[in-house]
């Protein structure tokens, strides 16, 4: 009796705590009726001169480019002391629930978002949320903004490193050619077929063996409000129909990648799915070449530089 008593105390304890366990997304309703619970903290990821305009009462404020790299590689995590620093500024640790805030603008902002999410469960947070379309949307269905800078008490919080989650150049590069693993290009089409590229990316192109998933596929049109899960999945499926055992998500600086990733891993629920940080910007600056497709010749280089420069000053 007393075994299956334990048993299905054991049960019940995995079930509260799947039940517990955060939703990736939330609507703006469902933020408005969590954030007075001590528990939770809003982190308003915008910069702090549009934070103390007005924002979600209760927020904390902590810049998405406080989350980023260096200038010639921003995808590339900061050092862990200073994320450590940070997460505990913030009052985050294992008991707390974190909603990720960005503006809402549009598909690009999302990856924000989706950026600094992937970075708290990267340093072992688990109990996360992002605010689906933003500030934006809380203002659009009407809630209450304010002025007033709130402030928590710092954690102890120490990192424990979720290295699932996590692809370096090293392991790119020892996958690139691997039938179980996919690559995916979270870029607009045109960085794909690299007839552009970012100015942290030395070469136009892609990774080797890559496969184009644009970031912008994920939201309702013209919004930066995520689809359905439901919606997501039917996404995945057209969009990856060959079945893989891992994903390696990536960009030019690890934010548009962001948006596939947590599409893929949080949404989607598909497993092994990993973001390199670092990107096209790492890959492409690397002192010995590491293999690319779509690479345009010397000439053709020129030539789309040259039409880049003819539309700057056009438009």
């Amino acid at each position: 009796m007393n075994t299956l008593l334990s048993f299905a105390s054991a049960i019940a304890a995995i079930v509260i705590g799947t039940a517990s366990q955060a939703a990736p997304l939330l609507t703006p309703a469902e933020l408005d009726g969590i954030r007075g619970d001590a528990a939770v903290r809003v982190i308003d990821i915008r910069p702090p001169d549009v934070y103390g305009a007005q924002h979600i009462p209760g927020a904390l404020n902590a810049p998405y480019g406080s989350w980023r790299g260096p200038a010639n590689n921003p995808g590339q995590l900061p050092p862990l002391e200073k994320l450590t620093a940070l997460v505990q500024g913030l009052g985050l640790d294992e008991n707390t629930h974190a909603v990720v805030v960005s503006s809402g603008a549009d598909a690009t902002d999302f990856g924000a978002s989706a950026r600094v999410y992937w970075t708290l469960k990267y340093l072992g947070l688990t109990n996360l949320s992002i605010l689906n379309g933003g500030v934006k949307a809380w203002a659009d269905a009407g809630l209450p903004q304010d002025k007033s800078v709130a402030t928590v008490a710092a954690s102890q919080y120490k990192p424990v490193l979720n290295q699932a989650l996590i692809a370096t150049k090293e392991y790119v590069q020892s996958q690139i050619d691997s039938p179980q693993t996919r690559l995916v290009d979270a870029r607009p089409n045109k960085f794909f077929l690299g007839e552009t590229k970012a100015p942290t990316a030395s070469t136009p192109g892609t990774i080797h063996n890559a496969i184009n998933l644009e970031h912008d596929k994920w939201f309702k049109p013209g919004t930066s409000v995520f689809v359905s899960t439901e919606e997501a999945k039917q996404i995945a499926a057209r969009e990856l129909s060959k079945p893989s055992e891992e994903t390696i998500s990536f960009c030019n600086t690890g934010h548009w990648a962001a948006t596939d990733w947590f599409a893929l891993s949080e949404v989607v629920g598909q497993k092994n799915v990993k973001l390199y940080p670092a990107s096209l910007a790492e890959w492409t600056q690397s002192p010995t070449p590491l293999p690319m497709d779509n690479v345009p010749g010397r000439g053709e280089q020129l030539l789309n530089k040259l039409k880049g420069i003819l539309g700057q000053a056009i438009f």
